[in-house]
């Protein structure tokens, strides 16, 4: 025998397999996703012409095959497997407080900013300018979720920094340019800036009232020194940081820059970067504050009034990354549905995973359309109409706490739908399932979120009547929503903080399925009211019942692929 002939075939001979081993040839894999359109999505389209935004659908489709594209998608896995970097010293022993990124989180972030996904819209006067930008998130975040943190800060510092005019003229063109320029110099030097939060301290997280870190007023009016501690501060390498300290009239907020005018570095000690669950390609960091220098943003003492159109702006963008999310994994279930077979069919084809996809379709659509609406709201407040105002200040914390609250488990249905593949980190799904409880930590848990709702309805009347003036658009189409609504009504007059989450729940539900029927196709909004309204549903996804149009909705959530 020869040396050949023991050895066997060659890789790619008749019967070679992979590496010359015929028992390895692959077959019955779904193989990558990539490429896609991720905009591909009738729920998005259709919600970003009614929220007033048609303009951008030609943008938002290019952006949407960018973001599905084998470059794209390979940028998002490497900026997560090369994480961030702390280098708090130089080589010569000097102290410099720096975090280094794979170049892959460059590239993201650099498209990101050049969509106008950070500050832009604050600086864009046509209508609908705010829709635009969400609708861009919710496609391009498809890719990493981690990078959406500072651009999602950049945008929400800026009606803050507005508190204080000479400031937000200063740097607020700067915070709204299209222009990604990294690394720490003078900001006014720079063409973009990227704006950060330093909020929480580790004795009091969420309850801000409790900081500790100390702001010294200085002989220069406005002028402040910080000394404390942070927590949990995102995107350390950002330029500005809006942080909240103690001045002597009480919780103020403060401008701080990483570099000062002058051109040194202000005091901002990076102790060490938070090891995290999920969320892992972003930097989250404690500084330290000793002598930094500040500038007083709004009044003294009324920095949580300062910092709440901050949390409008990031608490919606929670909203709208969870949506993402469940988009994301939901197209990569139904592609690897559609090329699996197993017991002598597609799995796509198979009728218990055809109910399961549907009724992730259904979630996901709900929470694209919700999130739509919001992002409407959001935009026609800023231009100065109240009721949708107050219509944003109640449904805001309402869509943070249901659509946060249900992306763990949608992940997780998603991933398994993939069985073993999923649970491969090969896949993307794991990374997805590890950043889907964030989405409900951040900005406040739902705890924080449902008790927010029920101070929204004690302060402002304003917010109730803006809830149900939204639902009776609906009213008379389905009586499963007309009963859902009337149900609500009686909760609201026994609210109190013990059944807030119920309450806050049902108003999402009636606020969605309201959605739903107004919009959305028959089979589409009957499924939902059917199950989330009617109780004609289990206690997990795949529980729709026989009647559900499940064919309509699949093809509507999962389009033909090319």
């Amino acid at each position: 025998m020869t040396f050949a002939e023991e050895q066997g075939p060659e890789p790619g001979a008749p019967g070679g397999g992979h590496g010359g081993y015929a028992t390895h040839e692959v077959t019955n894999q779904a193989g990558p996703l990539a490429p896609y359109d991720a905009s591909d999505d009738a729920a998005l389209l259709e919600g970003l012409r009614r929220e007033g935004a048609g303009w951008a659908e030609e943008d938002l489709r290019r952006l949407g095959r960018a973001a599905g594209s084998e470059q794209v998608q390979e940028w998002s896995d490497q900026a997560n497997r090369h994480e961030p970097e702390l280098r708090t010293h130089d080589r010569f022993g000097h102290r410099i407080d720096e975090v280094e990124f794979h170049p892959s989180w460059h590239h993201l972030m650099r498209t990101a900013v050049a969509e106008g996904l950070a500050g832009a819209p604050w600086a864009d006067e046509r209508p609908g300018a705010h829709v635009v930008r969400t609708a861009g998130g919710l496609v391009w975040g498809h890719t990493d979720a981690g990078h959406g943190c500072p651009t999602s800060m950049t945008y929400a510092a800026v009606p803050a920094l507005r508190r204080q005019p000479e400031l937000a003229k200063v740097y607020e063109p700067l915070l709204t340019s299209r222009e990604y320029e990294p690394g720490l110099r003078v900001p006014t030097e720079k063409r973009g800036l990227l704006a950060g939060m330093g909020m929480t301290e580790k004795q009091g997280g969420s309850d801000v009232r409790t900081n500790t870190t100390v702001a010294t007023p200085t002989a220069e009016e406005g002028v402040y020194t910080l000394r404390g501690h942070k927590w949990f501060t995102s995107a350390p390498m950002c330029d500005v940081f809006l942080v909240l300290a103690q001045a002597p009239g009480g919780l103020s907020c403060f401008f701080v820059p990483r570099v000062l005018p002058d051109g040194t570095r202000n005091t901002f000690r990076i102790q060490r970067l938070k090891d995290k669950l999920g969320n892992r390609s972003n930097a989250s960091s404690e500084p330290e504050f000793d002598g930094t220098v500040a500038w007083l943003v709004g009044p003294e003492g009324q920095g949580v009034k300062t910092i709440i159109e901050m949390v409008n702006c990031t608490r919606l963008d929670c909203v709208m990354m969870s949506a993402a999310l469940m988009r994301k994994t939901l197209v990569e279930a139904g592609h690897h549905a559609r090329h699996r077979t197993a017991f002598g069919a597609r799995l796509a084809d198979q009728p218990l995973m055809r109910n399961v996809l549907a009724d992730l379709a259904l979630e996901s659509e709900a929470a694209t359309t919700l999130t739509l609406r919001l992002a409407g709201a959001a935009d026609r407040a800023v231009r100065g109409d109240e009721k949708e105002r107050a219509f944003r200040r109640i449904a805001t914390a309402v869509g943070k706490y249901w659509v946060t609250k249900r992306g763990p488990a949608f992940t997780a249905e998603a991933l398994e739908c993939l069985g073993g593949n999923g649970y491969v980190e090969d896949s993307g799904m794991p990374r997805h399932y590890r950043e889907a409880p964030l989405l409900s930590i951040w900005e406040g848990s739902g705890n924080v979120n449902a008790l927010d709702v029920l101070r929204a309805l004690g302060k402002d009347p304003a917010t109730a009547q803006a809830l149900f003036d939204e639902l009776a658009l609906a009213q008379g189409a389905d009586g499963r929503l007309d009963a859902a609504v009337a149900r609500l009504k009686q909760q609201l007059g026994d609210a109190s903080p013990v059944t807030a989450r119920r309450l806050v729940e049902q108003m999402a539900l009636a606020l969605q399925g309201s959605l739903l029927v107004r919009h959305a196709p028959a089979a589409v909004a009957d499924a939902f009211c059917a199950t989330r309204l009617g109780g004609d549903w289990g206690h997990a996804f795949g529980t729709l019942p026989s009647a559900a149009g499940l064919d309509t909705i699949l093809e509507r959530a999962l389009p033909d692929e090319n």
